[in-house]
């Protein structure tokens, strides 16, 4: 089992690398909840892969400070109506 949670984790951090992807659209992809995915990336991958997790964090700190734009550029698309 843990051997398994620990090829998740690797996979997720390649997926999110390789698509520049937000938790959310890999937590959609893979089938799980944003939970397990912020888990995964942020403690167990720390603990198998350091260069794979500090690649995986840079790409989360720029999805996080970007999240504000994404927010309000889909209330203004709700309110116009597209």
């Amino acid at each position: 089992m843990r051997s398994n949670i620990e090829e998740r984790a690797v996979e997720l951090a390649r997926y999110i690398i390789e698509n520049r992807a937000t938790v959310r659209a890999a937590a959609r992809h893979f089938g799980i909840s944003k939970s397990t995915v912020h888990k995964d990336l942020s403690e167990r991958l720390q603990r198998v892969d350091e260069g794979l997790y500090l690649q995986v964090k840079e790409i989360l700190d720029y999805n996080k400070s970007q999240r504000h734009i994404r927010g309000g550029l889909a209330t203004r698309k709700k309110y116009k109506g597209q």
